[in-house]
């Protein structure tokens, strides 16, 4: 298990297989040493975390939902270097998307789910640029979704 897995153990999670793409796309591609992974939806273990924040569902709630698609982008990572997730060397930017009411304001927190866990779990290899952005509706009724950029050795 690498460095970042014994981490993450401490905090409780054990990144899952890396999820399939639903669409005519692929979950990453890399060039040179970044690593584009697409976006990953709020899919924990007991199905999609659907939602419009601001409307059926709290920050709180939503922030988690941003943790669990963080945890589907570090599955990702590791698949894209063959199981050794110790060739991270950066996450570089993640993009977070929150399905939200025109009136809803805190995507930062929302997003926050997911840089939370990133510095958590990375230390500052996981402190990253980032953009928080509302959405009118994502794929599927999900709450979040979010991409990211990596670098990797």
């Amino acid at each position: 298990m690498s460095k970042f897995e014994d981490k993450l153990a401490e905090l409780g999670i054990t990144l899952p297989e890396a999820p399939a793409p639903a669409a005519n796309y692929v979950p990453f591609v890399q060039s040179g040493n970044l690593l584009y992974v697409s976006g990953q939806i709020s899919k924990g273990e007991d199905g999609l975390i659907t939602g419009k924040l601001g409307a059926d569902m709290d920050t709180e709630a939503g922030a988690a939902a941003a943790r669990v698609c963080a945890i589907a982008l570090l599955a990702q990572v590791k698949a894209a270097c063959d199981g050794d997730l110790d060739r991270l060397k950066r996450v570089v930017r993640l993009t977070g998307f929150v399905n939200s009411t025109p009136d809803f304001t805190e995507q930062p927190q929302v997003i926050n789910g997911a840089s939370d866990l990133m510095a958590e779990a990375l230390g500052d290899v996981g402190k990253h640029a980032r953009a928080a952005v509302s959405a009118a509706s994502l794929p599927l009724g999900v709450a979040v979704e979010i991409d990211g950029i990596f670098e990797l050795a």
